[in-house]
């Protein structure tokens, strides 16, 4: 889970008294995570996540041990080179968001589309067989 902190991002001349505690120099505002839309039908769930401008390669959608886990990462470089310099640049984006599954999905048939910025994903849903609760133990 991610922790959300406030920062100020006024430079501490402003008021010489105000320090911000170290933990929170490095952590934004803004949470780089999307928000995301769960729906529930009588064939199964479907999420909606809100992600626009992103390439549908670096996508990453996987299921382990019941939980459902969504994330994104995209590296852009530049660089630029004349007589006198050099210039690099580079950005890094990421987020990554992790549902718990009931145990009604079938994890083996979900899907994932990804189209005018929306990523949906279709949980389907697979009737569970009632176990028995009683059981005879024959005295050997």
């Amino acid at each position: 889970m991610a922790t959300l902190v406030r920062y100020n991002n006024f430079p501490t001349f402003f008021n010489p008294f105000y320090t911000r505690p170290v933990i929170n120099r490095y952590h934004n505002s803004t949470p780089n995570v999307p928000a995301v839309n769960v729906k529930e039908n009588e064939a199964g769930y479907l999420l909606e996540l809100a992600a626009p401008g992103l390439k549908k390669e670096d996508l990453k959608i996987n299921v382990e041990n019941n939980k459902l886990t969504i994330g994104y990462q995209s590296e852009a470089k530049t660089e630029e080179t004349t007589d006198k310099f050099t210039r690099h640049e580079f950005g890094f984006s990421s987020f990554e968001r992790s549902f718990r599954l009931p145990k009604t999905v079938n994890a083996d048939a979900i899907k994932a589309a990804y189209t005018d910025g929306i990523l949906t994903v279709e949980l389907p849903k697979v009737e569970l067989k009632e176990e028995k609760l009683v059981k005879e133990i024959t005295v050997a």
